[in-house]
């Protein structure tokens, strides 16, 4: 399948690419279509590839030790992610599955040193581009080891309507599906928890649920809920 550069052009990490550049890049990648709930790579699986999203969405969930699932992030158009040798590691450490038919982008792992040494604007933006991966997964720390559960799930409430809210009539939805279930593997908490507090704000009229379909109506109280305050 063709790459269009002009698809790609807009996306930060490319970003300020010279025309040449982005041609060998893009030369040099292997595009894929992922169906919904396919895995573009397993938990334990040998790390071959890193990638980038260029349509859909994707979550990225790790299975602990006592065999608990979490949420470890959502990955969004633009997004790189499966970056294993990041982590010094020969593996990926969670799985990434397809929350909406997706499409993305993957080139060999021994390819980035060299992609990095003959573009140095492509190793800024990357690194740019991880940190503030970094920099969101130490918040979502921090909210799980200080805050109460209804603020935590607040701030991810939050969070997707800032990378993934679409406005329309009513509010800001969500624009991919999304369970209780997810929610409470994004923070650290029980389903049963997530759904009290979910009802809670669909009577107060702050959001509206649906089956894997979430409405924010009010995103100022929400705001306010996420910082502690109560209206």
């Amino acid at each position: 399948m063709k790459i269009d550069r002009t698809a790609v052009r807009s996306l930060p990490v490319f970003h300020r690419m010279s025309d040449a550049d982005l041609d060998n890049l893009l030369g040099c990648a292997a595009v894929r279509r992922v169906p919904q709930g396919e895995a573009v790579f397993e938990q334990g699986q040998a790390a071959t590839s890193f990638y980038l999203l260029l349509s859909g969405r994707l979550k990225v969930t790790q299975v602990t030790d006592d065999g608990q699932q979490i949420i470890v992030r959502m990955v969004h158009p633009g997004d790189l992610f499966g970056f294993a040798r990041a982590l010094q590691r020969v593996d990926y450490p969670a799985r990434a599955t397809a929350v909406a038919e997706s499409q993305v982008l993957s080139w060999p792992n021994e390819l980035w040193p060299q992609f990095i040494e003959q573009n140095a604007q492509l190793a800024a933006n990357a690194i740019q581009t991880i940190g503030k991966q970094l920099e969101e997964a130490h918040t979502r720390i921090r909210e799980m080891s200080t805050e109460e559960v209804e603020r935590r799930i607040a701030h991810v409430v939050l969070r997707l309507s800032e990378r993934a809210g679409r406005k329309e009539e009513g509010g800001i939805q969500i624009n991919f599906p999304i369970s209780r279930q997810d929610i409470a593997q994004m923070t650290g908490t029980t389903l049963h928890t997530v759904s009290r507090i979910l009802s809670a704000w669909e009577t107060r009229g702050l959001v509206e649920g649906g089956r894997q379909k979430l409405l924010i109506r009010d995103l100022k109280k929400l705001a306010l809920l996420a910082e502690g305050e109560r209206d």
